[in-house]
């Protein structure tokens, strides 16, 4: 059974709670009210699963703070990082996708905040407010793309140049800056990093050593910092 989050509704919870999250950008005052008084607040431990992979998917969740890692098993039984989603978006909107079950687990990779709506929700949501339907769509449009370039990358990239372009990724979506470069705010292991890149646990403790006596980047037991992101971006692209 999956470890879920301790809810609780609030007397009323704020509009300034969405001023930041992208899928309602288009909505006006009144309309994040109305759904904001629908809403539910869950917040869930580090490790704890949201939803997992087959179950109904009753509900549907926005992300305030923390991080979520989603994966999946392979036939084998193998976990697949599938992916990271930072706070400001959705996550469980198996809706969105025509589906009545969870197609992956997601993971709290840090303590995190979220609100909650039925899973029946996501209908009204997308008959009452155009808005959001177009936000949503472009943020389903870059997970998508990062799944298409993700395959790519595997099919024809060395694993030097998939790491790099994973690490640039992490950046991108969990990069904070710091006083010794850009820090991946988000605990990420050598592990993740190998199941996220298709490689081996050896392969990616070489590579970032290798990386560290070049000073491009400072890692740790769950820490990673980069501090030459430019050296990074032209191995990524095969130009060193």
């Amino acid at each position: 059974m999956p470890t879920v989050g301790t809810a609780a509704r609030p007397p009323r919870l704020d509009e300034s709670l969405l001023d930041h999250a992208g899928p309602f950008a288009r909505l006006s005052q009144a309309e994040r009210r109305a759904v904001l008084d629908r809403a539910v607040s869950c917040r869930f431990e580090k490790g704890t699963q949201l939803f997992e992979e087959g179950a109904v998917a009753d509900r549907f969740y926005l992300l305030l703070d923390g991080f979520v890692r989603v994966v999946r098993l392979s036939e084998d039984g193998e976990q697949v990082i599938m992916l990271h989603v930072p706070s400001g978006q959705l996550i469980g909107i198996a809706r969105a996708f025509d589906r009545d079950d969870y197609p992956a687990t997601a993971v709290a990779v840090s303590e995190c905040v979220a609100l909650s709506w039925p899973a029946s929700f996501w209908d009204e949501l997308v008959e009452t407010y155009p808005g959001f339907v177009l936000e949503a769509m472009k943020s389903i449009g870059l997970r998508v793309k990062e799944f298409n370039d993700r395959v790519v990358e595997m099919a024809t990239l060395q694993v030097e140049q998939r790491v790099a372009h994973m690490v640039l990724r992490l950046v991108n979506q969990a990069g904070r800056k710091t006083a010794e470069g850009i820090e991946i705010v988000m605990p990420v292991t050598r592990q993740d990093l190998s199941e996220m890149t298709g490689s081996t646990l050896h392969t990616i403790s070489r590579l970032l050593s290798n990386w560290e006596r070049k000073g491009w980047v400072k890692s740790g037991r769950r820490r990673i910092i980069v501090k030459q992101a430019h050296q990074l971006v032209l191995l990524s692209e095969g130009r060193i």
